[in-house]
């Protein structure tokens, strides 16, 4: 994809810190870190977000992601990891290739990525009936 920015650093258009390399994927540190360490893997292959990969590139992403988080963690010296992926401009995606973000976590670094809310009344209910009979 000529436009998309990450083809360009998979395609060495655009340099990066590359972290790791496969036939299948790519892993850079992210320029705009949430915290040091902070790293991209994204299939080589183009897809826009999770509901446009292939299954393969899906899985060669995440068995890159299950390998990189630990030595992630040990070298960063974090206290713990987040993996995310924002899917679709609404959720916080900013870039059109499908990418993971491993994130190194440090106590007290102050970053909430999540606020939970509560269920109210018989939501929880009515919101599983949606999501099961969607499976069939």
């Amino acid at each position: 994809m000529p436009d998309c920015i990450f083809c360009n650093i998979v395609s060495r258009e655009i340099p990066s810190y590359t972290v790791y390399e496969n036939d299948d994927v790519y892993a850079f540190l992210d320029i705009h870190p949430v915290n040091r360490g902070h790293t991209l893997v994204i299939p080589k292959r183009h897809a826009r977000n999770v509901f446009d990969i292939s299954s393969e590139d899906w899985a060669a992403v995440m068995k890159a992601v299950h390998a990189l988080a630990g030595t992630i963690e040990k070298a960063t010296g974090a206290d713990g990891i987040n993996l995310v992926m924002n899917n679709r401009e609404h959720a916080g995606q900013v870039v059109d290739h499908a990418h993971m973000h491993i994130i190194p976590r440090f106590k007290g670094d102050g970053i909430r990525l999540m606020p939970g809310h509560a269920y109210k009344g018989d939501e929880a209910k009515e919101v599983l009936k949606k999501i099961r009979a969607a499976l069939i």
